[in-house]
């Protein structure tokens, strides 16, 4: 395509950075959607999703799946773009640019149509950041009948221009707890009185960093990191409850098992040493991002004709995209999005996309999506 045709996508871009919405409240970006595939004489297909469009582009099977997040960040902007959001979201993990990369695509498919051995479904996905996204896409029947799913994420540490890719685990496997801790609360000079909440957590906390250090192996990878304690409201009183959240990363379904079985022996066993009563909430948070390892290598090779290609390795960020691969083959890429030293990462206030990034992942969703229907129209 033209620069024209790319200026015209970056100022697209442009327009949806600068109106931000947050998971499940993407009312405007649906309608915006819409209209944008309208006028491309595309017809969304009537799903039954409160935001977010699903649409399709040519006939008959197979069907391929191209997805792109349209959600943003509860985050005040600090970028100082022309174009910043000053409603009080961010789009500070580049969701904008996944979505009008997948509208360049739409209007070049839709000009291409006569070409396609096949069908290619479009997945604008909303509340993607809070892990619902793929779940309510799947319920409403948006995965029926699709052969494969394609996807990627930009990555400010990559260049313009690049793309990485590997067959396997590409980004973690996401565990999200909440440990509320209920003790008796006592007067501070009377410890014996109580059950000391502010010591159970401590003691928790403090043996479950012993877990990925001592009891995963070295040549594989967790994390488990405590984020958030709340406990206590003054100085002198021990206090009758609190809790601790955070997060657990891990690439290997028997590592990711492990790791919440040891973790929850830790939480019980303290509990019962002081006389405490625990309670563990496992919140609703994807698996690994794992991409099928007979038609990664395909799209890897087909890549190569725009991009440069390189192996990359996995990251420990989470992707609600693995909902789908659990359903069905899915290739999940990193589309360079910077490249510059020290560029923000995702959900930093100052995160910034370039523009001249867009063409790779425009082509990443059209070139991948013809590669799949000619691949399974073989078999």
């Amino acid at each position: 395509m033209t620069d024209t045709f790319y200026s015209k996508l970056a100022k697209v871009r442009h327009y949806i950075h600068e109106h931000p919405e947050i998971s499940e409240q993407e009312y405007e970006a649906t309608k915006y959607i819409k209209n944008y595939l309208s006028e491309l004489e595309i017809k969304p297909l009537d799903y039954p999703l409160e935001t977010g469009v699903i649409a399709e582009i040519g006939s008959g099977l197979p069907i391929i799946a191209l997805r792109a997040d349209i959600d943003a960040l509860p985050i005040v902007e600090r970028t100082n773009l022309d174009y910043a959001s000053s409603n009080g979201a961010m789009h500070a993990c580049g969701h904008d640019f996944h979505q009008t990369s997948l509208l360049g695509a739409a209007e070049i498919l839709k000009e291409r149509e006569a070409e396609l051995n096949g069908t290619v479904r479009l997945i604008f996905q909303p509340a993607e950041e809070n892990f619902q996204g793929g779940y309510k896409v799947i319920e409403a029947g948006g995965l029926e009948n699709v052969s494969a799913i394609i996807g990627y994420h930009n990555n400010p540490h990559l260049k313009p221009g690049q793309i990485g890719l590997r067959s396997g685990a590409i980004m973690a496997g996401v565990e999200q707890f909440k440990v509320i801790v209920n003790g008796v609360s006592a007067h501070a000079a009377r410890p014996d009185l109580g059950v000391d909440t502010v010591l159970v957590i401590t003691t928790i906390i403090n043996n479950l960093q012993n877990i990925v250090s001592r009891t995963v192996s070295p040549f594989e990878s967790a994390v488990l990191s405590v984020t958030h304690i709340d406990v206590g409201t003054t100085w002198n009183v021990l206090p009758a409850n609190g809790y601790f959240e955070g997060t657990i990363r891990s690439f290997d379904p028997e590592v990711r098992l492990s790791v919440i079985e040891r973790f929850e022996k830790v939480v019980k066993a303290v509990s019962q040493q002081f006389d405490a009563r625990v309670e563990i909430n496992w919140g609703n948070a994807p698996n690994v991002t794992f991409n099928d390892r007979d038609l990664t290598p395909i799209i890897f090779e087909n890549s190569k004709k725009f991009a440069e290609v390189i192996e990359t390795l996995p990251s420990t960020g989470g992707e609600d995209f693995a909902a789908y691969q659990e359903k069905i083959p899915g290739v999940f890429a990193f589309v360079g999005s910077n490249g510059e030293e020290n560029a923000p990462d995702w959900h930093h206030d100052d995160f910034i996309v370039r523009d001249e990034s867009l063409p790779v992942a425009v082509n990443y969703f059209v070139e991948s999506a013809f590669a799949l229907l000619n691949h399974f129209k073989k078999e």
